[in-house]
């Protein structure tokens, strides 16, 4: 690992996460089953927090259309997407005891403990630990030629045995299924939730009124089957993501709000650099790394700002984020350029927000398969003359040759771009046929297709309405793996002779905004504790009432510090008297009294982010208190 250390106890932190129920393994039990979790009642209000944070920062403001599509997906959706026969990772299998790893995950962890050592560890040479290094630092370069190379040459073998293991082999990653009592159509359940936008472009498009561009948005389940599940949140098989779909003219991706975020300086780590050995971000202002082309285009870079301004507003540590762009051999051959925002946790850099520049290729795999036209169509203030080339088909000839093969070869021929078709037409012209080879069709296989067949060759075109496939800008957030590392970001240890454990959420994404309890199980305290409650939560704030008499006061501030509430409300005997409360604050454990309405007021103030605790402590005299140091 690179970059800052991190530098928390582990089994501290899963031992509170499980304990006060943020989430725990599925069915454990039964035994459990690995890469499935069930969220507990503050691991799910933490979610469904930076769900709603998620959505008001993208969705509200940005004015995108939020849909929600089907789980359930039709293979050949997905085999037109290509996710049949690409959506995989290399896998290897221990020779003996037949478990299997992620190969380039194999690769990494040995390189990595290599590199670490330890005290029986041999040292290594210098040469070879800056080799291991420049390995690791374009890991996600390698296919699976290369990782079986690094495998053989580095004498990899699986950590936990110390047994061989195989070459690595593609695995795909779809939960396969049928759809229906008959079983006859094939069907997944769906790796990720994009598709589902990009089939009903065209009804978004006439809901948006025709104008463009536009957003989709969507959150969602979705499903992958992970070759082996561990370390948590961060890689499972069922998991929640947010994924946007922004459409844009591929001739001007121009953004108009880019000058909002230009001046935004992100941690970014070019392919470039990478590809040097190198894994130390630059910090780049995002209008510069447009002009400069380390970012395609303004779109792609407005994106890449507002994905930081939102980890940030969560509680994401700055220097803890890196944005990390694709290396050749990782990026998709239709995408004009990808990101990801990498955010460090005590397992490395863990890629939480995928951002890229995917062109028209979804759009224009479904549109060609389905023959349903997924383009926009703008009217031309003026006439366009241009010069195009194309094709003609001279059916009398075309059909009878080709037979059933006559309409998937015509669609091949309407999905090449115009330097594909020039190939065709010099392989036309000098060798007087062409060869088309198709597939994921009815047809597939090898086809001849000669000049008496099909003429192609450049023609004057006139436009009065220009017709286009959109491009897409899309960025994509795991949140289980945002929510983890807002766990290791937040975890806290308090500086006292305890050494009590806590999580320092900010306000907006606590699980519980406020905690309301009494000084003690006297009743005179149950009225009054129960109305500061209930005006809490009638106001929009989550409040939680701690009255277990057996605790100390201390205690019960304690165990709630534990669950990340910021704040606590506490009745007692005064408030009897002058109708005051305390409010205390998680971080600083610092108090002060005022009226219930006023307090109630303040602690609105704080959640909304309107009112900091330090604009309170500068109105508001400290209270003397004493907490138990006892802590459950």
């Amino acid at each position: 690992m690179t970059g800052p250390n991190i530098n928390i106890d582990i089994a501290a932190l899963d031992s509170l996460v499980l304990k006060r129920f943020f989430y725990a393994q599925s069915f454990s039990i039964y035994n459990g089953v690995a890469g499935l979790y069930d969220f507990g009642p503050t691991g799910a209000a933490l979610q469904q927090n930076l769900i709603s944070m998620w959505r008001q920062h993208f969705v509200i403001e940005e004015d995108m259309l939020e849909v929600d599509c089907s789980i359930m997906t039709p293979a050949e959706v997905l085999k037109t997407s290509g996710h049949v026969d690409k959506f995989a990772d290399w896998m290897c299998k221990d020779t003996k005891d037949g478990s299997v790893i992620r190969a380039d995950h194999l690769v990494e962890a040995v390189l990595e403990a290599r590199l670490q050592g330890g005290p029986a560890a041999a040292r290594l040479e210098d040469a070879v630990a800056e080799e291991y290094k420049f390995i690791l630092a374009q890991i996600d370069n390698y296919d699976g030629q290369g990782l079986a190379e690094l495998i053989t040459r580095f004498d990899i073998r699986n950590p936990d045995t110390g047994n061989t293991v195989t070459a690595p082999v593609m695995f795909n990653l779809m939960f396969e299924s049928s759809i229906g009592p008959a079983g006859n159509l094939k069907g997944y359940l769906r790796p990720e939730t994009a598709q589902g936008q990009f089939v009903n472009f065209s009804r978004l498009l006439e809901f948006n009124g025709q104008k463009m561009p536009f957003a989709s948005a969507m959150v969602g389940r979705s499903f992958r089957n992970e070759i082996a599940p561990r370390k948590g949140l961060l890689r499972v098989r069922e998991f929640t993501m947010a994924e946007i779909e922004h459409y844009v003219d591929p001739d001007n991706k121009n953004h108009p709000r880019f000058h909002e975020v230009a001046h935004i300086e992100l941690p970014l780590l070019p392919s470039h650099v990478q590809l040097e050995g190198k894994t130390t971000p630059i910090m780049t202002r995002i209008g510069e790394a447009v002009a400069s082309g380390t970012v395609d285009n303004e779109t792609l870079g407005y994106f890449l700002a507002r994905i930081y301004l939102y980890l940030m507003s969560i509680g994401i540590k700055h220097d803890l984020l890196r944005f990390r762009q694709h290396l050749p051999n990782e990026m998709a051959h239709y995408a004009a350029d990808c990101w990801d925002a990498e955010i460090k946790t005590s397992h490395g850099w863990i890629e939480c927000v995928g951002c890229a520049d995917r062109s028209a290729y979804d759009l224009s795999k479904h549109s060609t398969y389905t023959n349903e036209k997924l383009c926009v169509r703008e009217n031309l203030p003026e006439p366009l003359v241009t010069q195009k080339l194309m094709y003609e088909i001279n059916s009398k000839v075309f059909g009878p040759k080709l037979r059933r093969a006559a309409r998937p070869v015509e669609d091949y021929l309407k999905s090449l771009s115009e330097a594909e078709l020039t190939t065709i037409q010099s392989a036309l012209r000098d060798d007087g046929k062409a060869t088309v080879v198709l597939s994921g069709t009815p047809a597939d296989g090898e086809y001849v297709i000669t000049p008496e067949m099909v003429t192609i060759e450049t023609r004057t075109i006139t436009e009065h309405v220009r017709e286009y496939t959109p491009n897409v800008i899309e960025p994509s957030f795991g949140i289980g793996r945002i929510l983890y590392s807002l766990l290791e970001h937040s975890f806290t240890v308090r500086a006292d002779a305890v050494q009590r454990t806590y999580f320092s959420f900010n306000p907006a994404v606590a699980p519980f905004k406020c905690l309301v309890l009494p000084l003690s199980s006297h009743a005179s305290f149950a009225k009054p504790l129960q109305v500061v409650a209930r005006r809490l939560r009638a106001g929009g704030i989550p409040a939680r009432v701690d009255d277990a008499a057996s605790a100390s006061i201390g205690r019960r501030y304690s165990r709630n510090d534990e669950l990340g509430t910021p704040f606590a409300i506490t009745v007692d005997f005064q408030t009897a008297k002058d109708d005051t409360v305390t409010l205390r604050e998680r971080d600083t454990t610092k108090q002060i009294r005022a009226s219930v309405d006023e307090i109630i007021e303040l602690v609105k103030s704080l959640v909304k982010g309107s009112l900091s605790w330090d604009d309170v402590l500068s109105k508001h005299p400290l209270v003397n208190t004493s907490e138990s140091d006892d802590a459950d």
